[in-house]
């Protein structure tokens, strides 16, 4: 909390809404689409953007602004500090080893989820996913787990603020229906996608808590569609979830 309006550093400040500004949909921005997108006038923008070339956070070609690695450090310090990742790991790597299909666990950022850890026993995405990387919340297994465990007005604004776009011609787009099958995470107690994020990519999450039972992140398995129903992934993969969700919850604080 501020206390006093010089605790705050409005350069700071614009300079990551300026980083905010690049994702995987946007890698190369120009200043003219930084200051449409930040709001800034272009000669703000312009000095944040030239600021991180400088420091070596941006590659700039004359025109576009591109990330560079360096950028990585920021995100992957923060993992590297939360505890979650660090105690989640080895229950992943065991249940991985032990269903022979790609685990991960996230969190809940506004519209997304974030990947705190994975373990990858095969590739079923056309995307890498590692820690750090980021999806919609709405239409992706661990994500509605985790907006199943907010009041329904809350995950109901973050709904409408989400970017509905069809990924795939199985994504949902209307609010309400989301809506619908997020109440039915909530009575079921997991989250079954089908290719909805991806073509040939199904995916199963169930919620993590802590000690006291809260919902403090999601734990899911992807794999890939095959002509079996997808319900028979809850009969084939649920069980072994619940067991690692038991588990966590004895030691998640």
């Amino acid at each position: 909390m501020l206390n006093k309006p010089t605790d705050f550093i409005a350069s700071f400040a614009k300079g990551l809404r300026v980083i905010e500004c690049f994702g995987a949909e946007t890698p190369r921005l120009s200043i003219a689409e930084v200051a449409q997108a930040t709001g800034f006038d272009r000669a703000t923008a312009r000095r944040c953007l030239l600021t991180l070339h400088a420091e070596g956070y941006a590659d700039y070609d004359g025109k576009f602004f591109t990330l560079t690695p360096k950028v990585l450090r920021l995100g992957m310090g923060a993992l590297a500090s939360l505890p979650l990742p660090q105690v989640v790991q080895p229950w992943l790597d065991q249940l991985t080893d032990r269903i022979g299909q790609s685990c991960s666990v996230s969190i809940l950022d506004g519209t997304e989820i974030v990947y705190l850890a994975r373990a990858a026993q095969r590739r079923v995405m056309s995307i890498g996913l590692m820690p750090g990387s980021r999806l919609p919340a709405h239409c992706t297994s661990m994500g509605r787990v985790l907006l199943a465990a907010l009041p329904e007005e809350e995950a109901r604004a973050r709904i409408a603020a989400s970017d509905l776009t069809p990924r795939t011609s199985f994504s949902l787009t209307e609010p309400e229906e989301i809506m619908a099958r997020i109440a039915q995470v909530r009575r079921d107690g997991y989250a079954l996608i089908d290719q909805e994020v991806e073509i040939g990519l199904r995916s199963l999450a169930v919620p993590l808590h802590d000690t006291h039972g809260r919902v403090i992140a999601a734990l899911n398995t992807g794999l890939a569609a095959s002509a079996e129903p997808a319900q028979t992934l809850v009969e084939t993969y649920l069980p072994e979830l619940l067991r690692v969700q038991a588990g966590l919850r004895r030691v998640l604080r």
